[in-house]
């Protein structure tokens, strides 16, 4: 009985102690739950701190990173000559539509419209010495690109056609009248009379010859008679020739349907004479 009672008495003790120092099991359970709704507020909060941090910071990074690019600057014209520089290369790449001369083209017209950002010391200009475009802009200016392109278009045409058949010359000398309209189109538009003759010579559908009359004629930096420069032409002459000259195969068809009729057009021609390599080498060098 004695035992008894020592152990109910040591039980209640224990029982009191933990009441008093832990509380019941329901107030334990409602501040474990307090606690927990507190810690949950509070990482609520700071999700939301950080994302709205997060999001201004990014916010802040990519303003700053569009400031430092070149397209800030970008420009209607900008935009408008990237589309046609990137129609140029499509139109080579996807219809092989004069691809030795497109693609130079259109490359050109994307390097030449690129936004560089202002005022940033980078020396991208064409008149900044050792950057690229100064390169590419010094064989403009000093002439080589004219020689050049004579060189590799000479190189690459086949007189097998003419020297078979030498009436052909006839049309070829019948194309140079289009010299003259286009001398006096430009003439009644306001250019003066070297000017005119560079853009003339577009007529003829000679590419390299339009090039080196333009750096001739209208290069920028030759006087006319009244002390005034001439214009700069060379860029817009080239563009203006080799692009139609590179857009026959489309606007020839439709002529030529309108100029012939459907029994003309089903004319079989016989096929030319053979010409032999020694021909193709003497023909150039007695020209």
């Amino acid at each position: 009985m004695k035992k008894f009672v020592i152990v109910t008495a040591i039980f209640s003790i224990l029982l009191f102690c933990g009441q008093a120092f832990f509380g019941t099991p329901s107030a334990r359970a409602a501040d474990v739950e307090e606690t927990a709704v507190s810690i949950n507020q509070q990482n609520q909060g700071n999700e939301l701190s950080f994302d709205d941090d997060f999001s201004e910071a990014s916010t802040k990074g990519v303003k700053k990173f569009w400031n430092y690019t070149g397209f800030r600057n970008a420009t209607p014209g900008h935009l408008v000559m990237i589309l046609v520089g990137l129609l140029f290369i499509f139109l080579a790449i996807k219809y092989d539509y004069e691809p030795l001369l497109l693609i130079p083209i259109g490359f050109g017209i994307l390097l030449g419209n690129i936004p560089f950002m202002e005022n940033a010391g980078l020396k991208l200009g064409i008149y900044e010495s050792g950057s690229v475009m100064n390169y590419l802009y010094f064989g403009v200016t000093s002439g080589i690109y004219p020689p050049l392109i004579f060189l590799g278009i000479g190189a690459m045409t086949d007189f097998s056609s003419l020297i078979s058949n030498p009436r052909l010359m006839i049309l070829g000398a019948a194309a140079q009248i289009g010299i003259f309209i286009t001398f006096w189109g430009a003439l009644a538009l306001g250019f003066a009379p070297p000017e005119a003759g560079a853009i003339g010579i577009i007529g003829g559908a000679d590419g390299p010859t339009a090039i080196f009359m333009s750096s001739k004629l209208a290069n920028g930096i030759n006087l006319l008679p009244d002390g005034t420069t001439v214009k700069n032409l060379i860029g817009p002459i080239a563009i203006a020739a080799y692009s139609y000259m590179a857009l026959v195969p489309v606007i020839q068809p439709p002529i030529m349907r309108l100029l012939t009729s459907k029994k003309e057009r089903v004319i079989r021609m016989k096929p030319p004479r053979a010409v032999s390599k020694l021909e193709k080498i003497l023909f150039p060098i007695i020209g």
